[in-house]
């Protein structure tokens, strides 16, 4: 398998994140949390279009009823790709304006869980959210850093958690019925010098591919031992998380960021900002719908 991921979209996002694959369309949706921007890219006429949605946007997921769910600064919205229109669901931390969301998932049951963080980025404010598929929303975690990747291996009834704040990858034992957490312990406790673990997702072998933002690379770990297995070098230094897409779902999308980089780093990495892709030797976890 090759190690070198290559450039889809010349995007020159300032924090691209999210990527989301539809398999019914061949579509990715994908974030610009800075620029506001909801972006879909059409891989088969190889166009990207973005929408302003009006507030930092951390993550979308696809609805199974049509249309996405957005997590966002001002709590959790349905958006309808037909109107544009943008319906308001629930903040679960209204009045707190120095947080908002990041990043987010669903779980097979077509449960939403995303979590917040701090604009600034301190220590413990952040935490991570249930949206259910009857709009309750329930918390899992608070005391979180920087709520980022989310997979699940339904198998062994688990779910791996990033906190990039604290560079580690936490596991919990998962209750399938209430999507419920238990038990939490450190799966893998990354090295500062592989960058902090950001977005990630599984593939069917159980290994998880992880963003490391700051390291310039997705790694693929086991999470049973916590061995870096092998790597994907992307020609950006922050790596902000993946998704499996494709047609049989072996093509891992990669989005990255500009934000934090000054003007000598943009240069040696102009690309930066972009969304990436690489062939996979694994086939990887759908993009799960939200069945609300």
């Amino acid at each position: 398998m090759e190690n070198e991921a290559k450039l889809v979209i010349d995007a020159k996002a300032t924090l691209g994140e999210g990527p989301c694959w539809d398999e019914r369309t061949n579509s990715l949706y994908w974030v610009d949390i800075e620029g506001k921007k909801l972006h879909v890219y059409d891989t088969k006429k190889n166009v990207d279009q973005s929408f302003d949605v009006g507030q930092h946007l951390g993550a979308c997921v696809l609805r199974e009823s049509g249309g996405l769910v957005l997590a966002m600064e001002k709590g959790l919205y349905f958006f309808d790709l037909d109107t544009k229109q943008i319906t308001f669901i629930a903040d679960p931390e209204e009045g707190v304006s120095t947080n908002r969301f990041n990043d987010g998932k669903c779980d097979t049951y077509g449960r939403f869980y995303a979590g917040t963080m701090a604009f600034n980025g301190s220590e413990g404010k952040g935490s991570l959210y249930c949206l259910h598929n009857d709009l309750t929303i329930t918390t899992l975690l608070s005391n979180v850093t920087i709520s980022n990747g989310i997979a699940w291996n339904e198998r062994k009834g688990k779910m791996y958690y990033n906190d990039t704040g604290v560079n580690k990858v936490y596991v919990f034992d998962y209750d399938s019925q209430t999507g419920g957490l238990s038990n939490q312990t450190v799966a893998i406790d990354i090295a500062k010098e592989h960058g902090g673990p950001d977005g990630m997702t599984i593939d069917n072998e159980g290994m998880l591919w992880i963003s490391h933002w700051g390291g310039a690379k997705v790694g693929r770990w086991n999470p049973e031992n916590g061995e870096l297995l092998f790597e994907v070098n992307v020609p950006a230094s922050h790596v902000t998380s993946c998704t499996f897409g494709g047609e049989n779902l072996d093509e891992l999308y990669i989005t990255t960021a500009r934000i934090g980089l000054g003007e000598e780093q943009i240069m040696k990495q102009p690309m930066a900002g972009g969304v990436f892709k690489i062939k996979t030797d694994v086939t990887g976890a759908p993009s799960y719908r939200f069945k609300g």
